[in-house]
């Protein structure tokens, strides 16, 4: 594909608000993730949860749209100043010719949640501050962004399980390549809510401890909430060296399974290879790997098979979900931002809580942040049923 400038980007999720939070915990090795008791369940596990949202209700104008999942994405807009710089890409190609991708897996659900716990106190109907096309609703979290912003071009959410946001970078980009538009605002944004805290716990698949991605003695996810956007546009030749360019999406179902992968990673590999050939790569051009990494016993199992069968030991990988969580829609668009940061530091993130590789993945799993000169990364998104996406970015120069 011809590569696209992600121009701008910025991130919100439990190490903080803004890319200086984000490489801060990436550096130094710290988590945002804390204890939490899942409520009628008597179950402990920890979460990565944005503080203060609770308190922020969308100015009165937007009043429809006020959830936490827009909340949120409110957050992240602020955040690094990427609003005012979006306004100002916005101004210059015209509203019209700007869209938005966006992915999410249970957008503004949380709403309509408390909402049935209200009614099962008080009884009567559904309560009237209940506003399902501006909260539960999924296309909510783009109609509120496009609102915001003032954007007129086209808008829609992708909702993929946890391979959302990174399915979003693709649509958008074809977006743009088929010269339908000549930028988009791209990412994900998902809240924590009860429907994914007591799905996953129901599942046996939450951990009662902090997330140990590729750990030989892994137990499971811990769950997140973030915001993560980007801006794409066609490349200039005035970009510096040190400019990010989206290089190349490959996308797979191998519908194996609902809630598990293909035990031999075969839509992981299929994505990846997808991913390069889109890219015009080869296995030997990338120099790290953002793993999906959920800490669950399967997930891990089956992407490192992939990742080995296709890049045997060369090419270092980790999990930063360990930091994060695991942000399930958002997942993909945070950790495209986390490869970003990745190639601009020139480092290797680590793998924050795992202390024991299991030696039974073979490949160059990396525990501990370390520098290393990048130029290219791969970010792998693996959603429920088996929906795959994997993105490559890569310094400019």
């Amino acid at each position: 594909m011809t590569p696209l400038h992600l121009a701008h980007h910025t991130v919100s999720c439990c190490a903080g608000d803004g890319l200086a939070a984000l490489r801060a915990a990436l550096h130094d090795g710290t988590s945002g993730l804390r204890p939490y008791r899942i409520e009628g369940l008597g179950t402990d596990t920890w979460i990565g949860e944005v503080q203060g949202l609770d308190d922020a209700p969308l100015p009165a104008p937007l009043a429809g749209f006020d959830c936490r999942n827009n909340r949120l994405a409110r957050r992240g807009l602020a955040a690094d100043g990427f609003e005012d710089a979006i306004r100002s890409r916005i101004s210059h190609h015209g509203p019209r010719r700007v869209g938005i991708v966006l992915g999410t897996s249970t957008s503004g659900i949380l709403s309509t949640e408390l909402a049935y716990r209200q009614r099962a106190r008080e009884g009567g109907p559904l309560p009237s501050s209940l506003h399902y096309r501006g909260s539960h609703n999924t296309y909510s979290l783009a109609d509120f962004v496009r609102t915001w912003l003032a954007i007129e071009g086209p808008a829609y959410v992708v909702s993929t399980a946890c391979s959302s946001s990174a399915k979003a970078y693709a649509a958008a980009a074809r977006l743009i390549h088929a010269g339908l538009i000549d930028a988009a605002l791209v990412g994900g944004v998902d809240s924590l809510c009860f429907t994914t805290l007591h799905g996953f716990a129901s599942l046996e698949l939450t951990s009662p401890e902090p997330c140990r991605p590729y750990d030989a003695a892994r137990s499971g996810i811990s769950i997140g909430e973030a915001a993560a956007f980007a801006f794409l546009e066609r490349t200039t030749n005035s970009l510096d060296s040190d400019a990010v360019l989206l290089l190349g999406c490959g996308e797979s179902s191998d519908a194996y399974h609902m809630s598990s992968p293909h035990p031999e990673g075969l839509g992981a590999r299929l994505a990846m290879e997808g991913a390069l050939a889109h890219a015009g790569l080869g296995p030997a051009d990338i120099d790290y790997i953002n793993l999906h990494g959920t800490a669950t016993p399967n997930n891990d199992a089956a992407e490192g098979h992939a990742v080995a069968s296709l890049f045997g030991t060369r090419v270092p990988a980790s999990s930063t979900k360990g930091v994060t969580g695991h942000t399930l829609g958002a997942a993909g668009a945070l950790e495209i931002s986390v490869s970003a940061v990745a190639l601009a530091e020139g480092l290797l993130p680590g793998s924050v809580h795992t202390r024991t590789r299991d030696p039974s993945i073979s490949i160059d799993y990396v525990l501990a942040s370390r520098s290393a000169p990048l130029s290219r990364a791969m970010s792998n998104s693996f959603g429920f049923g088996g929906s795959n996406c994997s993105v490559i970015i890569g310094r400019a120069g």
